[in-house]
């Protein structure tokens, strides 16, 4: 149990206890206030210590290292969740509904840190896309590449996953190399104040990278510029308001926001009650309802259902709906425990209200309500409410208006187009749902519905045991919508890292574009090998370094003994009249895997030494055909290189194939793993 505070802010390297706080922070169980918050802080003086510190000390580390950073990060925060799911009982929250908030932040943490590594180089600059070539002598190139913001991220964040989302905003922006200053919402600010305490208790961060504002934002908006981030989770009113800023529209300030949406649920019309796929449609709709007593930006708000199914439906509903326990989120029976504050229950009381103007109340009234461990009056509990609207045609603020808490509403449709119809006239959604085994209304729906969501997600007796919900966002895809959903892509991946940064298009010579990147371009400079790079360990490989071969001609005889070798008889290789009517073959061609083979006798070093495998090939292609007779030599260039652990780094190299004529033929990229040691004598 939290005792009677102030709650502090972190502000430039200090933690600051208001001495006029202006907000009460109450239990959401009990009613019993815990804290407060409030005070003017220095926001100004808050921003330019994240410019002056936080900025350069992330700058200062490559992606990879920044990437360790997050590992290390999860890895300490996940030793002290106990104390967190202690903590996150006073929000209402049940220990499933907890372990979704800080496990979920955890993971996404170690998601983005994997992603790092894995999908990022290891520099402070991220090529975007291909090389474009600008010249026909290939001397005049471009590239896009991203590059950090020299701003700060100010994310503001909803009560709901004060964990979670928190985390999901600073996995990318830490990534990128943005320093944060975190505004978590007052009724919940204070597990998030719990985790940023423990993030800066571990000592991995630089300082100034986080900061913390329990409280009020004050001015800050008024001071940010282009280089600056408002990051936004909440309501669409409350995302309008502040993205209508006159400051933030006229220096073009990014805002992105997660608003909420009305998502919806189609229970597809090959669906019967016997069906696998009805049994899991209720069961979805009935813990997108109660988890986390329905305060999700992505809860099933609609359920549309086959006309002739509605019936069955409501009362499937109505039967879980009744079987669930409503209580002290401690208590290990509670399937669904409280709001967050006794204010967003009459927010929802009041909101239900509306909806039930144009819709019937077929399960959720006050007697439906029984709480055990807890003070039904005292604590900020409500029973799940399920509205049905028998003409979703007609209906208005159904489409329109959203209770932010376990309420959701049945309505009918016609046909699988209907059923879409209804979905879209949410107007933008983070998720939309479909319970199907019939691939052709997948289909259907994606055609019909995508442009207006940000996630579709479809489920039947196939997926159902790896899917992870119509309602948890994946920090591998895109967590945003369009329209009443807020635009946005939190996350999805390194796109969510992309809005921290600046793309700009780089033009000039390869060696230029070799010197930005810190990745080998073609055409730049060739450092000539001193030894073959074979045997020099992964930190005395240069960028550029390269050996060209001696040649190989090409005989009759190896194109028939490989074709008799792999049994790959294909005509442009035995034929040579099928072939020369080929209009891409002048007779007779070698194969291209034989080609291949040939490069790598060409530049491989045989001998034990740092390549401890060759792990693949990327973006091979074959530009001209090589016939008997030809001759073919092999250019190997040190392209770039990873480290991958203590012990090996990755390199990518560069190979090139060329005829007698110096006619390129093929070309594509190797990766190798290799050790930091040398081969002896080297």
């Amino acid at each position: 149990m939290l005792g009677q505070q102030n709650f502090s802010s972190f502000v430039m390297g200090d933690w600051l206890v208001s001495t006029q706080p202006n907000r009460v922070v109450c239990s959401a169980i009990t009613g019993q206030t815990l804290g407060s918050v409030g005070g003017a802080l220095d926001v100004a003086g808050m921003r330019a210590y994240a410019k002056t510190y936080g900025g350069p000390g992330l700058r200062a580390l490559n992606f990879h290292d920044r990437a360790r950073m997050l590992k290390s990060l999860a890895l300490y925060l996940k030793q002290h969740r106990k104390a967190l799911y202690t903590m996150s009982f006073e929000t209402g929250a049940t220990l499933a509904d907890s372990k979704i908030d800080i496990d979920g932040g955890i993971s996404t943490l170690l998601v983005y840190a994997s992603k790092g590594r894995r999908e990022m180089p290891e520099g402070i600059i991220l090529p975007d896309g291909d090389l474009e070539v600008l010249s026909r002598d290939n001397s005049f190139l471009g590239q896009h590449v991203y590059t950090p913001l020299q701003g700060v991220a100010v994310q503001i964040n909803a009560f709901n996953f004060p964990v979670w989302g928190m985390l999901e905003k600073l996995a990318a922006s830490l990534l990128a190399g943005v320093p944060s200053l975190i505004k978590p919402a007052t009724s919940s600010g204070y597990l998030a104040q719990a985790v940023v305490r423990l993030m800066l208790d571990s000592g991995l961060l630089p300082r100034g990278a986080i900061q913390l504002i329990m409280g009020s934002t004050g001015d800050l908006l008024e001071i940010l510029d282009c280089q600056d981030l408002v990051s936004f989770t909440g309501s669409a009113s409350t995302a309008l308001a502040l993205r209508s800023t006159p400051n933030i529209l006229k220096n073009g300030v990014r805002f992105t926001a997660e608003q909420d949406s009305l998502n919806g649920s189609i229970l597809g019309p090959d669906v019967n009650p016997d069906s696998v796929e009805f049994d899991l449609f209720v069961t979805e709709v009935h813990r997108e309802m109660t988890t986390k007593a329905g305060q999700k930006c992505t809860a099933i708000r609609r359920i549309m259902v086959p006309e002739e199914h509605l019936q069955a439906v409501q009362a499937a509903l109505r039967e879980r709906l009744a079987a669930t326990k409503i209580g002290h989120p401690a208590l290990t029976n509670t399937q669904m425990g409280a709001l967050v504050s006794l204010d967003q229950r009459a927010d929802v009381w009041e909101q239900a209200g509306v909806i039930s103007a144009e819709c019937d109340l077929v399960f959720g009234s006050e007697e439906d309500c029984v709480v055990e461990g807890a003070d039904p009056e005292l604590g900020a509990f409500l029973a799940p409410m399920l509205f049905c609207c028998p003409d979703p045609d007609a209906a208005v603020v159904v489409h329109q208006v959203e209770a932010f808490g376990p309420v959701a509403t049945l309505m009918p449709y016609r046909d699988i187009d209907h059923a879409v119809a209804l979905l879209n006239r949410g107007g933008g959604s983070l998720v939309a749902s479909v319970f199907t085994h019939d691939p052709n209304v997948a289909r259907q729906v994606v055609l019909g519905a995508a442009a207006f969501h940000g996630r579709l997600y479809f489920n039947d007796r196939v997926a159902a045991a790896e899917s992870t919900g119509h309602g948890s966002p994946l920090p591998h895809m895109v967590h945003g919508g369009p329209g009443r959903a807020g635009g946005s892509e939190e996350l999805g991946g390194l796109r969510g890292v992309k809005h921290y940064m600046q793309r700009t298009a780089i033009q000039g010579s390869p060696d230029m574009l070799t010197s930005i990147t810190g990745a080998w371009v073609k055409g730049s400079t060739e450092i000539v090998a001193q030894a073959h790079p074979f045997t020099l360990g992964f930190d005395r490989l240069q960028i550029g370094e390269t050996i060209h071969t001696a040649g190989r001609e090409v005989l009759i005889e190896d194109i028939e003994h490989f074709a008799e070798f792999t049994g790959d008889h294909f005509y442009a290789h035995m034929d040579a009249e099928a072939a020369k009517a080929n209009p891409f073959f002048p007779d007779r061609v070698a194969h291209g895997y034989l080609l291949l083979s040939f490069a790598a006798g060409l530049f491989v070093e045989p001998n034990p030494g740092p390549v401890l495998a060759n792990t693949g090939l990327n973006a091979l292609s074959f530009q001209k055909p090589v016939v008997a007779g030809d001759t073919i030599s092999v250019q190997l260039t040190v392209k770039c290189k990873t480290r991958r652990t203590d012990e090996y780094g990755e390199v990518r190299w560069y190979v090139a194939l060329r005829n007698q004529d110096w006619e390129q033929v093929a070309e594509y990229e190797l990766l190798t793993m290799n050790s930091y040691g040398e081969t002896k004598g080297a």
